[in-house]
């Protein structure tokens, strides 16, 4: 038996409809999605944090995590101690967690509010936790919204790591939306 205009029609009206933006954007969707930044744009990151403090005379490693707290990119410089590497990935751990939750932009910001916690240091027994300075939040220029964070170590003073970091961040500034 064939369909008549009768059923056809109404049938082809049903799935425009169903596939109208309009249909789609009513839809409620269980599915959570988050903004990071790209991997070539967090390599660049590390990549001119280690280039700045090189040009200083400082070989330091550097790591970006994303916004689950991951490492995303790692650069190590050529002469950098061993304990600098998970050093710089927990800077940029704790910059990015705790700036998340206290909005607050480098690991230095956080130490002069206080946030490391009671006097116990209780906050310090985290294993990815470091309140030293070195961390910089990652943040899109445009929105604020915070895309991971940057840790820098093997400068002779969390100082000197984190200028390295913040210099490296205002450059690719742009890059960051």
């Amino acid at each position: 038996m064939l369909p008549n205009a009768k059923t056809v029609l109404p049938a082809a009206a049903l799935i425009a409809a169903l596939l109208s933006p309009t249909a789609r954007a009513q839809t409620p969707s269980h599915i959570v999605t988050s903004q990071k930044l790209d991997w070539e744009t967090a390599a660049a990151l590390a990549t001119e944090a280690v280039r700045l403090c090189a040009a200083q005379g400082y070989s330091v490693t550097a790591a970006v995590v994303d916004t689950t707290g991951h490492e995303q990119a790692v650069v190590k410089g050529d002469t950098v101690p061993l304990q600098s590497l998970s050093v710089s990935y927990r800077k940029a751990y704790t910059a990015y967690s705790y700036g998340l939750a206290f909005n607050k932009n480098t690991t230095s910001e956080l130490i002069a509010a206080g946030v490391t916690g009671p006097a116990n240091g209780a906050l310090n027994t985290i294993p990815e936790v470091l309140f030293v300075p070195g961390g910089v939040t990652l943040r899109s220029s445009t929105s604020h919204t915070i895309l991971g964070g940057l840790g820098v170590s093997g400068a002779p003073g969390g100082d000197k790591d984190e200028a390295c970091a913040l210099h490296a961040v205002e450059k690719f500034r742009n890059s960051l939306q």
